[in-house]
């Protein structure tokens, strides 16, 4: 399974299958239900720790491509490049997610864990999903609404866990639309200057390359999974109780509605004593941000777990907050 992962770590799976079409899905599960087996609905390895011993089952990798646009509505097929369907957006001036260029993975995990970056979220653009309810054993169409998305959440990865298989995503978007300019970085990146949507997904692409958070084979800062830990949200008595332990005011908080603030990961892990850089035999912190972990060479998942649960315990120690981490583990007990 390493080769199949960006962070190019896992065991083998017992069996593999890589469907190209709603109908070879639909078999894979056929053939799921006769035999009892364990499986696991894999896309482009982006946001997947696998453990060293692999997965004693059947991987379906759903691989189905296409990409069709009517006006400002995009509808890909959930094997497709994300960063692709991005680059298709921006270069015909329909915006709504030029904030998330360069995340690396297929077009089927976005709705999944509600992708989002640099004040983006893919829930604000998505129409429907198109999936296979393994529970009703058909093909359905569920709405926007239906996807119960939240911050990095929706049905998909909560309350119907394991339910639903994505197949395709529409998306609709805005032609000749303005471009997100809300992250701190962004603003100093343009200034007081009004930047054009390709502006914007070029500024994106050059800030996350400089945090090695697009793939490229050339920097083993970005053999990672992206963002491992999510910013946890508290409420504004418990981010104020942080605040206090800091004189200069440098704790850095953002709204996150019902008096409620997102702190940033990162920061926590920084003041927690892990800095940029860190390293725990083969695997260690990215020298570029310090919210990915990243194998340097021949890392295994139990070094990436390892590391993990050092960063998760400095942190809860020091702030007394659970940070939660972002990739999907299999195989592990």
């Amino acid at each position: 399974m390493a080769p199949l992962t960006t962070l190019q770590i896992g065991g083998p799976a017992r069996f593999f299958v890589r469907a190209e079409s709603n109908e070879q899905v639909v078999d894979a599960f056929d053939l799921v239900a006769k035999r009892g087996m364990d499986v696991f609905v894999l896309g482009g390895g982006s946001n997947l720790l696998v453990a060293d011993s692999g997965f004693d089952g059947l991987v379906i990798q759903v691989a189905i491509s296409g990409v069709e646009r009517d006006g400002e509505t995009v509808h890909a097929g959930a094997g497709e490049s994300w960063d692709q369907i991005v680059a298709l957006s921006v270069e015909n001036e329909l915006a709504g997610v030029e904030c998330l260029s360069g995340i690396p993975g297929f077009v089927g995990g976005t709705p999944i864990q509600n992708v989002g970056a640099y004040g983006q979220e893919v829930s604000e653009t998505i129409v429907s999903v198109r999936c296979f309810d393994r529970l009703a054993n058909k093909i359905v169409e569920l709405t926007n609404a239906d996807c119960g998305f939240t911050y990095r959440t929706s049905i998909f990865n909560s309350v119907e866990r394991d339910r639903y298989v994505v197949l395709s995503v529409t998306y609709h978007l805005k032609q000749n639309g303005p471009p997100m300019i809300a992250y701190k970085d962004l603003r100093t990146f343009f200034g007081d200057r009004e930047p054009k949507l390709r502006e914007v997904r070029d500024a994106v692409l050059k800030i996350r390359r400089a945090k090695s958070m697009v793939i490229d084979r050339d920097d083993p800062n970005s053999r990672s999974a992206g963002s491992f830990f999510k910013n946890p949200i508290v409420d504004r008595a418990r981010f104020d109780e942080i605040a206090s332990q800091f004189a200069d005011g440098s704790v850095p908080g953002f709204p996150a509605g019902d008096d409620r603030v997102k702190l940033p990961a990162a920061w926590l892990i920084e003041r927690a004593g892990f800095s940029k850089g860190f390293r725990l035999g083969n695997v260690g912190i990215s020298a570029n941000h310090s919210l990915a972990l990243v194998n340097l060479g021949g890392g295994t998942a139990s070094e990436i777990l390892a590391l993990k649960e050092k960063i998760e315990a400095a942190v809860q120690e020091k702030f007394d907050i659970l940070l939660q981490h972002e990739p999907v583990f299999l195989g592990f007990d």
